[in-house]
């Protein structure tokens, strides 16, 4: 039996949305949002009929040609060409569960009842999620203000037959798909283009994909420096719960829990120790984790609101009888927080990265370079140079997108959030660590190793376990790119790690 996810108005989260794109779950109306969506627009339609004075947007152009009134007989070619005219988005194709979500969060907040959409084009949405109709979509060209205008007219030109998608792993002209499958091109009613296109969803959609990319980074922080710990012979003192009673941030003390828990039953952190103390990278972890971690969270909660969120215009409140043009669709909660998001993940990445240079420096009767007979061999010299390269470019990126501002429409659109880019760029960054994990990775284990027979914890064991099935320990120099890849991509499959492992 399929799995079903029944759009109402019940609050999307994280991990109902997770379990939707995992498990690949269909998508429907329920009851309540089709008797929502219809009681709108039949107040809207009845306003219309009645009303003698210009509404924003559905009898009048747009931006800074609101003050142009339009003749009813071309309300729906007026909505049809703002989706056409603002088509703008540019470069790379974004990614495709990105795409899915961008469906997915619009589907849900038109279903709210707020929108004035017609019933037969949420339905057409989710008709395009279910069979996997999924509209090109660039990365480039939203100013995150008057919702993502350019991006959201390419995710729904092929509404009406224009624009192109991704079909069956082919990029097509929408129009040959719409014929294929028989499904009639939607003819755009009053205020529907702009309900379309007004909205948040290109940036709360890079939000929750690259969040939950950033809720399993978190944990490999803790996991992957917790080895290296083990490989740097480090000590266990820095984590000792007193010390985090004593400065209760949240993020902190469970980091250094989860750190407590991943070494029960090591043997290497229960060797006496020659060095007092350790350098930063590795004795701060509960403090730098811990940091990032309360960011997420914070970021977490405003992308969760969001998301749940009514965030077109005008918003139409039909028990209050009201039309309010406000301006909802403004993305600087979301560019704030993506720009926080983009910081607290580098640190992440840039404090891995110090942790493979200490491993290689040929500290703590380490080899040099994690080798033995170097010189002949240079061993792991060359992966921190990566990780050090990555680690620079996400402090480039993570300068703020949303202290930029570029008026647009005639200064109608005076303030901009610019959270188009600050969302892009966050995935860029997100990705980017988990790059440098990978390569932390393949450093830690071979110092652990290298420390054979000695034994860390029954957790690390296994999991190191799991990592040599496709990266092997490094005896002479090889081809280095290959085993990155493979760590890389052993990161992306985690689906060894248990949930209950880490608390």
């Amino acid at each position: 039996m399929t799995n079903k996810h029944f759009i109402s108005p019940e609050k999307l989260t994280f991990e109902r949305i997770e379990e939707i794109l995992e498990n690949k779950y269909q998508l429907g109306l329920s009851e309540e949002s089709k008797s929502l969506i219809q009681k709108c627009k039949d107040y809207l339609d009845q306003t219309i009929a009645k009303s003698t004075k210009p509404i924003y947007g559905i009898t009048t152009g747009f931006g800074s040609l609101c003050k142009i009134s339009i003749p009813e007989a071309d309300l729906s070619q007026l909505q049809s060409n703002l989706v056409m005219s603002h088509a703008c988005s540019i470069g790379n194709i974004i990614p495709k569960d990105v795409i899915r979500l961008m469906l997915l969060l619009k589907a849900h907040a038109l279903s709210l009842g707020k929108s004035g959409v017609q019933l037969i084009t949420v339905e057409r949405i989710i008709d395009m999620y279910n069979m996997d109709v999924l509209p090109v979509v660039r990365e480039l060209g939203s100013l995150g203000a008057s919702g993502d205008l350019a991006p959201l007219a390419n995710l729904f030109l092929p509404l009406f037959g224009e624009g192109e998608v991704i079909y069956k792993e082919e990029i097509r002209p929408a129009k040959e798909v719409l014929k294929e499958l028989n499904w009639k091109p939607i003819k755009l009613g009053a205020k529907e283009g702009l309900a379309l296109l007004n909205g948040t969803q290109f940036m709360s959609s890079h939000a929750v994909y690259t969040l939950l990319k950033a809720f399993q980074l978190v944990k490999y922080a803790d996991i992957i420096g917790t080895i290296s710990l083990e490989g740097y012979d480090g000590r266990i003192d820095p984590f000792l719960a007193p010390i985090h009673e004593a400065r209760p941030h949240s993020g902190q003390i469970e980091t250094a829990r989860n750190i407590r828990k991943l070494l029960e039953g090591s043997e290497l952190i229960q060797k006496e120790k020659k060095n007092v103390q350790d350098p930063y990278s590795f004795r701060c972890m509960p403090q730098v984790h811990g940091a990032s971690k309360d960011a997420i969270a914070y970021v977490a909660k405003v992308v969760e609101t969001e998301i749940n969120s009514v965030t077109d215009n005008p918003t139409i409140f039909v028990d209050e009888d009201m039309i309010i043009s406000g301006g909802n669709f403004h993305g600087q909660p979301l560019a704030l927080s993506l720009d926080f998001l983009a910081i607290a993940m580098a640190e992440l990445g840039s404090i891995s990265e110090r942790r493979t240079y200490r491993l290689i420096s040929g500290d703590r009767d380490l080899a040099e370079f994690l080798i033995t007979n170097s010189g002949l061999n240079s061993g792991f010299m060359i992966p921190q140079y990566a990780a050090a390269s990555i680690v620079s470019q996400n402090k480039q990126l993570c300068t703020p997108c949303s202290v930029d501002s570029i008026p647009s429409s005639n200064e109608q659109e005076d303030h901009v959030s610019m959270g188009g880019n600050a969302a892009t760029k966050s995935l860029r960054v997100a990705e980017n660590v988990e790059r440098i994990l990978a390569i932390e990775l393949m450093n830690a284990a071979q110092a652990v190793d290298l420390r054979r027979p000695g034994k860390s914890s029954p957790f690390i064991e296994d999991f190191l376990a799991q990592f040599r099935t496709v990266v092997s320990f490094n005896e002479f120099d090889r081809v280095m790119y290959k085993d990155i890849d493979a760590s890389i991509a052993f990161l992306k499959e985690g689906r060894f790690v248990a949930e209950e492992s880490l608390i």
